[in-house]
């Protein structure tokens, strides 16, 4: 079964992440910013793994804690669900078009975490949503979830589309990377013998 569950608890946030990668993209998020519930819903249903989110956090300061927290959890239990990776396909790409912008991911379940961010928002809010805080969460997605992730705007006029696309591209390039792959059968896709 490749589901996992991490709760992380900090004096900023109490998080608790489920996924499970062979889902069908069931998403229940309450993490106390709407717009940012509304980017989770929309990676669980683009990738097909479903997701469930609970969050408490310090909002009453800002948004920043609770969504960094939840990329670090929602990392860790991807880490947690594909296990030793076997089968997998490990990479993933995807171009993305929705309305104005156009977003391009690129990932590598690889195990060496990096981040590459060319996703300029034209607006510094959402709504109230800090459009600084897509970054942060991406950041803590790839470092604790052992991913190479690049991520480029290729054109875009709405910060709502730029972020939603990007949300969405990623999701596409995740639900390929993590698919088993039929010709590899249970063998690791690396020549190094480990992920």
């Amino acid at each position: 079964m490749r589901q996992a569950e991490v709760t992380r608890n900090t004096n900023e946030t109490a998080i608790s992440v489920a996924v499970n990668l062979d889902g069908t993209g069931k998403c229940n998020v309450q993490t106390g910013v709407g717009f940012f519930d509304h980017m989770l819903d929309q990676l669980a249903r683009h990738s097909l793994i479903d997701i469930t989110a609970t969050a408490k956090g310090d909002l009453h300061i800002d948004d920043h804690h609770t969504v960094e927290d939840t990329g670090i959890a929602l990392g860790q239990a991807l880490v947690r669900a594909l296990g030793d990776k076997r089968g997998i396909r490990r990479y993933g790409h995807f171009r993305l078009a929705m309305d104005d912008t156009q977003v391009a991911c690129a990932l590598d379940l690889s195990a060496r975490p990096f981040l590459v961010w060319n996703v300029p928002f034209t607006a510094p809010k959402i709504g109230t949503f800090d459009t600084e805080l897509v970054r942060e969460f991406f950041q803590a997605v790839a470092v604790h979830g052992g991913i190479t992730l690049h991520l480029d705007l290729i054109h875009g006029l709405n910060s709502h589309h730029i972020a939603e696309a990007t949300f969405k591209a990623f999701a596409r390039a995740l639900r390929e990377a993590v698919e088993p792959d039929p010709r590899l059968g249970n063998a690791l896709p690396s020549t190094k013998g480990a992920l």
